[in-house]
């Protein structure tokens, strides 16, 4: 059957699986994990996670098809689109400020009479701030200006250099989450140790789930990147990638100057 005549400027998308997937996939990671604290096996997690992973791959698969067929993403829809990063990005904003409300108000007397006397708790060794903090801080300072020259070379037209510098950032990205990854193996607190490390691990923790995101985000550009995808009108992929590193950025920086500096210099209202 031959296809219609688009006479609007608007995208009507087809019928998807993947909102209903995605949403089990979630349900199943959420039980899997509860079940998992609970002492009980760590599969139903997993599957969860294999059904959210294959999702994702299923629903960008199909994005990256809508972007290509020089049909459906129409100046409109471009609009649209950007539209949409920015709310999704605000929606982050407040997810990270609620952390970061949890751990001023355990932290700092004249704002609640919960917080602690003294910071961090007696008993709790904080991190070096200057040592894997700082390292990783130069790291993810680094990747947002790689990711800065890539987004300078699409603009360009110079491909060669773009597949370059987005293959740094993704290095970058995974590098900072390795060295996070070894920061947590040898921190001298648990999450279970207290006020503390709960916020640092689920601020730190959920910080480094969304540089796992953009790292993966990136990744997905660079590939697409080194098959022609992408042109210096038309790359609203990779400005949704670009973005949402740079929040990254912007959250990790507030994350070394509270919770990492400003948290393990201390200090005793007792």
């Amino acid at each position: 059957m031959a296809s219609e005549t688009k006479t609007h400027p608007w995208h009507m998308v087809e019928p998807s699986p993947w909102p209903m997937v995605g949403t089990i996939g979630a349900f199943c990671m959420a039980v899997g994990g509860i079940w998992y604290m609970q002492e009980g096996p760590l599969w139903g997690f997993l599957v969860g996670l294999a059904i959210v992973l294959y999702c994702m791959y299923g629903w960008w698969r199909d994005v990256v098809k809508e972007a290509e067929n020089g049909t459906d993403h129409t100046p409109v829809v471009k609009t649209g689109l950007r539209m949409g990063m920015v709310l999704f990005i605000t929606s982050e904003v407040m997810f990270f400020f609620a952390f970061f409300w949890a751990y001023f108000n355990s932290s700092v007397p004249f704002l609640s009479f919960a917080a602690q006397t003294q910071w961090p708790p007696e008993g709790i060794v904080p991190l070096d701030t200057w040592h894997l903090p700082f390292l990783n801080t130069m790291i993810l300072l680094t990747s947002g200006a790689t990711v800065t020259i890539a987004h300078h070379a699409l603009r360009a037209g110079d491909r060669p250099k773009l597949v370059r510098w987005l293959i740094a950032t993704v290095v970058l990205g995974f590098l900072f989450l390795g060295t996070q990854a070894y920061e947590y193996g040898h921190a001298a607190f648990k999450i279970t140790d207290g006020i503390y490390p709960s916020t640092f691990y689920l601020a730190t923790g959920f910080h480094g789930f969304h540089v796992l995101v953009g790292a993966c985000f990136l990744l997905v550009c660079t590939i697409r990147a080194s098959k022609g995808h992408f042109t210096p009108e038309q790359h609203i992929g990779f400005e949704a990638a670009a973005w949402y590193w740079h929040f990254v950025d912007v959250v990790w920086l507030f994350l070394f100057c509270w919770v990492y500096w400003w948290g393990s210099a201390g200090y005793n209202f007792g």
